[in-house]
C-alpha cells in the first residue's frame, strides 16, 4: 500500500514536470490541466487496479473505468481548447502579475498541484477497494452521481464553446443555458463527479472509507477559493468589467440556483 501511494505521488510529480516543460516550449500554460488531467486519471486507475494484495471487485473495475471516462473526456476537452490557442485566463493572468519570476513560480505551482492531484487519487483508491460485498445504493448512487456530473460537465463545455464561436458574442458574457444558473456549472459539476468515489468508499464494515471525503473537500476548496474562481473572476473583471459585474450580481458562483434581480439604482437623498 505504501509503495503505491509513493509511486502515485512520484508519477503525478514527474507528470506535472513535464507539463511544466511544455508549457514552457509552446508558451501555452493550456497544457498544464491538460497534463494534470491525464496524471490525475492515470494515477486514480493504477490505484483502483494495482495488484496490492486486496482482490479485486466488481466495484474496481467500475471506479477505474468511471476514472477514465472523467479523466478521457475532461482531457480531450482540454487538448481541443489548448490546440486552437486557447489559454485558460487564470495563467495569462499569472504570466503578467509574475514577469520575469513567470517560469520559477510556474514549476512551484505545478508541483503543489501534483500534491493536490494525490488527494483526489487516494479517494479513488478507497473507493476501489472498499471490500463490502454485492451491490449496494450507495454504489449505484456513486455511478449515477457521476454520470450526471460527466454530462452536466460536457453541456457546460459545449454551450461555452458555442458561445465563443459566436463572433457577435466577442467581449461579451456568457450567461445561456447551465450559464445562467451558475458562473461556473463546468466546476460545480466538476467537483460533484468527485462526490461519487466518497458513495462507493463509504461502508460499516470499512472504516477507512471515510477519508475519501477528502477528495471532494479538496476539490471544492481549490475551485472556490485557490485556483478556480477567483482568479478567473478576477480576469473576467478586468477584460468584461461592468457587464460581469452584473452578471455577479445575478447569479451565483458555483451552486446552481434562480437568478436573482439586479439591485435596485436609488438616488441619494438631496
Amino acid at each position: 500500500m505504501i509503495e503505491l501511494l509513493i509511486g502515485g505521488a512520484v508519477f503525478v510529480s514527474l507528470a506535472m514536470a513535464l507539463a511544466w516543460d511544455v508549457q514552457r516550449r509552446t508558451g501555452n500554460c493550456g497544457w498544464v490541466d491538460a497534463c494534470w488531467t491525464f496524471a490525475t486519471g492515470l494515477a486514480g486507475i493504477l490505484f483502483a487496479l494495482a495488484p496490492i494484495g486486496w482482490p479485486l471487485t466488481w466495484r474496481s473495475w467500475a471506479v477505474a473505468l468511471l476514472v477514465a471516462a472523467w479523466s478521457l473526456r475532461l482531457g480531450l476537452h482540454i487538448v481541443q481548447r489548448t490546440a486552437g490557442g486557447t489559454e485558460d485566463p487564470r495563467y495569462t493572468e499569472y504570466r503578467h502579475k509574475w514577469g520575469e519570476r513567470y517560469q520559477r513560480k510556474m514549476f512551484g505551482l505545478l508541483q503543489i498541484q501534483a500534491l493536490f492531484a494525490f488527494v483526489p487519487a487516494l479517494s479513488i483508491l478507497l473507493a476501489a477497494r472498499n471490500p463490502a460485498p454485492g451491490i449496494r445504493i450507495l454504489d449505484a448512487a456513486a455511478i449515477l452521481v457521476l454520470l450526471i456530473a460527466l454530462a452536466g460537465e460536457a453541456i457546460a463545455d459545449r454551450q461555452m464553446r458555442a458561445f465563443r464561436a459566436d463572433p457577435a458574442n466577442k467581449g461579451g458574457v456568457c450567461d445561456a443555458g447551465l450559464w445562467r444558473f451558475s458562473r461556473h456549472p463546468n466546476y460545480f459539476f466538476e467537483w460533484l463527479g468527485w462526490l461519487a468515489y466518497p458513495l462507493f468508499a463509504i461502508d460499516p464494515s470499512w472504516p477507512w472509507g471515510w477519508l475519501a471525503l477528502s477528495g471532494p473537500a479538496v476539490m471544492y476548496w481549490l475551485l472556490v477559493y485557490v485556483s478556480g474562481i477567483p482568479p478567473l473572476e478576477e480576469q473576467m473583471l478586468k477584460t468584461r468589467g461592468d457587464a460581469f459585474r452584473a452578471y455577479q450580481a445575478r447569479t451565483n458562483a458555483f451552486f446552481p440556483g434562480p437568478t436573482r434581480a439586479a439591485p435596485v439604482q436609488t438616488s441619494p437623498v438631496r
